[in-house]
């Protein structure tokens, strides 16, 4: 084969792959929609008897709600850890949020399961009908800031994240924050001790990384990370969830998240 042909074959097969690069680029990439999507957090522990239930129903709500309506977030606490089980997954910062939004809602106590729904304690999430209507009034009205997200896969293994928040004109907005999450689904811990001494758990959506707050200036704000995984962590199962929440108030101007591509 003579090298014209050679290069006319090398363009041919490179014109052919890149609507397949597009379109795996294009897949690593989120814009938040017009409307508000709902952000559910999990307040949970291995070390907590009556969690298991609450960690299996977030899972199932996950896989029946689109990202576009509703993100379900499990951040382990590290307060029951004392009890004779040390949760791998569990953070004092968690348990530092966990704590600062339950005063924001004007809530007396911390325990686990906690359930919040937009920063709001929600008792009912075993209701179904009330979480769906929960959902839907917060889906109704329209975000209050846009939220883009970009994945990108490093040639050493490393994920790339570059996540940019701007507040929607017109949108009231007295001191927003941002925050990104790395999380994990499809997670076992067999248990060895504690409350569930003998159980296999099972967990979805577990934030592995905490990033923020990053604050705004002149209603924008950005965060770009390269982040070293875990040699632990299943990059099929990751993915990345982002919000923006008022500081000092129990409201979020809008959340979405991206599953990790390739």
């Amino acid at each position: 084969m003579g090298m014209k042909h050679f290069f006319a074959l090398l363009i041919s097969i490179i014109t052919a792959l890149l609507p397949g690069l597009a379109a795996a680029q294009a897949a690593c990439v989120k814009q938040s929609p017009e409307h508000s999507v709902a952000l559910l957090e999990l307040y949970t522990s291995e070390g907590c008897d009556s969690c298991p239930p609450a960690d299996a129903w977030l899972r199932s709500i996950g896989s029946a709600n689109a990202p576009n309506s509703l993100i379900p977030l499990a951040l382990h606490v590290n307060y029951w850890d004392y009890i004779g089980w040390k949760d791998r997954f569990a953070d004092a910062r968690f348990s530092e949020r966990q704590n600062a939004i339950t005063k924001l809602a004007n809530g007396k106590v911390v325990y686990t399961p906690g359930i919040f729904l937009n920063l709001r304690e929600f008792r009912d999430w075993s209701s179904e009908p009330k979480l769906r209507e929960a959902v839907a009034a917060i889906n109704a009205r329209p975000a209050r800031a846009a939220i883009r997200i970009a994945l990108t896969q490093q040639a050493d293994g490393r994920l790339g994240v570059n996540a940019t928040f701007q507040v929607k004109p017109g949108a009231k907005a007295v001191l927003p924050q941002a925050y990104v999450a790395v999380y994990e689904s499809a997670l076992t811990s067999d248990v060895k001790a504690g409350e569930n001494r003998g159980v296999t758990l099972h967990h979805d959506y577990v934030v592995r990384q905490w990033l923020g707050p990053v604050e705004f200036s002149a209603g924008t704000a950005g965060l770009s990370r390269t982040i070293a995984l875990d040699p632990q962590w299943h990059r099929a199962n990751l993915g990345v969830a982002a919000f923006v929440q008022e500081a000092g108030s129990p409201d979020v101007l809008q959340a979405t998240a991206l599953k990790v591509c390739g």
